[in-house]
């Protein structure tokens, strides 16, 4: 059952609604920008953003919900998959986003109260951030505010019993953030 879960969710994951948009609109977003929201947003304008970011929350939430369904024991192997499949899709050369949004959407299903933690830390960051750090460490605030939501937040879910499915989240965006940075 934990092989039927993971492909499940790394298959949702798969799905990058950017370069699905993009496609759709004559080209690859990947070609000047990121897939996620943020890259549709300065490419294609706000409601295409909304459209991404909605989708990409809804696939993280889909892949937990048929975890539960199948392997409730299994949840947290869902919500890793599901990012890792967002960022290395098999179906766009895997190469895709930073797992965000399939986190949120994932933790919105399984651990809401630690979901609602790490974006109450990320949201109380990103100001501070931009207007201290950013242009001297030119990361994006969004992934900038994460490296330090999630942590915090695995402290926290340590704390209420729901670390499995953060820390499986974390571990699969961290992975990709050290990739990005490099670049």
């Amino acid at each position: 059952m934990p092989v039927l879960v993971a492909l499940i969710a790394y298959l949702l994951g798969s799905l990058i609604f950017g370069v699905i948009y993009s496609r759709a609109r004559g080209h690859d977003v990947r070609a000047h920008d990121a897939p996620g929201a943020s890259g549709i947003y300065r490419q294609y304008g706000i409601f295409a953003a909304l459209l991404v970011f909605v989708l990409d929350i809804l696939k993280g939430s889909l892949a937990v919900l048929a975890a539960q369904l199948l392997a409730p024991d299994w949840t947290w192997l869902a919500v890793g998959a599901v990012i890792i499949g967002h960022n290395y899709p098999v179906f766009f050369g895997f190469n895709g986003g930073a797992g965000i949004a399939p986190l949120i959407g994932a933790l919105a299903v399984s651990s809401p109260v630690v979901l609602l933690v790490v974006l109450g830390v990320g949201l109380l960051f990103i100001p501070l951030y931009r207007r201290l750090w950013q242009t001297r460490l030119k990361l994006a605030a969004v992934p900038a505010a994460s490296l330090l939501a999630v942590p915090l937040g695995l402290l926290f879910a340590a704390r209420t019993g729901e670390l499995p499915e953060l820390l499986a989240g974390a571990v699969a965006m961290a992975v990709r953030s050290v990739q990005l940075l490099r670049q």
